[in-house]
């Protein structure tokens, strides 16, 4: 298989779009975790406890989700310099690693997603009953 080095630079713009949106939802979670926080400090109601845990999980996962989205980024760039310098097997190797960093980044999404909506179905639930 012949890779040349365009190839790695492609998922320069798909990672950079990934990584804004995971840091815009890592972002709105830690403003949601500081308000409620607050009102935690105020009331000491167990749900808002219970939400907190659920958001901290979430915020675990995106950290998750962002280091793995650099690493993809890192290792094409370090794929497209291998290819520049003709290592083009290791170069092969590298840009394959940082596919499955991207798809492991990809499927940690996926998973804090679902969290999302359940936590939303949860809280929804007494309206829709």
């Amino acid at each position: 298989m012949t890779l040349h080095i365009e190839t790695p630079a492609l998922l320069f713009s798909a990672t950079s779009l990934i990584l804004l949106a995971y840091t815009n939802r890592f972002l709105t979670i830690a403003t949601i975790v500081r308000s409620l926080k607050k009102t935690y400090d105020e009331k000491e109601n167990k749900s808002i406890l219970i939400e907190i845990k659920n958001l901290n999980l979430r915020l675990t996962l995106i950290r998750y989700m962002q280091l793995f989205g650099v690493l993809s980024l890192f290792l094409s760039v370090f794929a497209m310099l291998l290819l520049f310098f003709d290592f083009e097997i290791g170069g092969l190797y590298f840009f394959g690693f940082s596919l499955l960093s991207l798809l492991i980044s990809l499927a940690l999404s996926f998973w804090e997603i679902s969290i999302s909506v359940k936590a939303l179905q949860v809280h929804l639930s007494d309206l829709i009953s």
